[in-house]
């Protein structure tokens, strides 16, 4: 049995980029049809279905943001991954806020594109668990009925906001998590500014969960915008000490300030 080809939008007013994406996706398996608007593209989804988009940022007419915001309404569960550029951390944010999957950073690599591409896909393709269910991803599974953690069949002792911030970082695996998402769902609104904090906790995190704290595997950084724990796909693709080429780099946070929440 044959596997039908990924359909993917690419909306970009850059022909120089679409052009040079046709080959490889092509070669790769995609199918890709382009559009040079946010409007070209609006119109295309009303019309044709697509498995993902690849969406940039920065275009003439409604622009990228607005045209996310409006595929949103017409397609909820479609993919959509925006391209950015380096150095505009606030858009990212931005984007993943009004519900874009994922982003890649221009200048980027077909191989990033590619594994983030069929990384959105089989999220969104898999079926839903139940919300008791035992995750389980490479190593560690976590059991959130017992509200525990092993590592290679071994209890690992985490903190009640530690469990909370692994949880929330595991039932999205693969997707990255905004600081501001994250210290919502585990402190609360008040708190979504407190990235200092929350970085204090994650290093403790990968202290317990890391086989190299500095060389994270699992507990992943999105720099300046926020952090994702790697799905099972992902580690096959990131050998251990190797290139992680599902981010730009991964940096350990330093000087990370006390804070005061509980």
């Amino acid at each position: 049995m044959t596997t039908s080809a990924i359909r993917v939008l690419v909306v970009d007013d850059e022909p120089a980029i679409r052009r040079a994406l046709r080959p490889p996706l092509t070669e790769l398996g995609f199918e890709m049809i382009e559009a040079s608007r946010g409007e070209m593209a609006l119109e295309l989804l009303r019309t044709e279905p697509f498995d993902a988009v690849l969406l940039d940022v920065n275009m003439p007419g409604i622009g990228g943001i607005e045209t996310l915001r409006r595929m949103r309404t017409l397609a909820p569960r479609l993919p959509i991954l925006m391209l950015t550029v380096r150095d505009r951390e606030e858009e990212k944010v931005n984007a993943l806020e009004l519900g874009a999957d994922d982003y890649v950073t221009k200048p980027f690599g077909v191989r990033e594109l590619v594994a983030r591409i069929r990384a959105a896909v089989r999220r969104v393709q898999a079926p839903a668990a139940p919300e008791d269910a035992p995750i389980e991803i490479g190593e560690i599974k976590l059991m959130p009925s017992r509200r525990s953690v092993t590592r290679r069949g071994q209890p690992i002792h985490l903190t009640r906001k530690e469990f909370d911030i692994l949880h929330c970082l595991m039932s999205r695996a693969g997707r990255v998590i905004t600081y501001a998402r994250l210290l919502t769902a585990v402190w609360g609104a008040d708190c979504r500014e407190e990235v200092e904090y929350l970085r204090t906790f994650v290093r403790q995190l990968r202290k317990k969960i890391e086989d190299d704290p500095a060389r994270p595997r699992y507990l992943l950084t999105d720099i300046y915008v926020g952090y994702r724990f790697a799905d099972a796909q992902m580690l096959e693709e990131i050998p251990a000490g190797g290139d992680n080429p599902f981010l730009g780099a991964e940096v350990e946070e330093q000087g990370a300030s006390e804070g005061r929440l509980q």
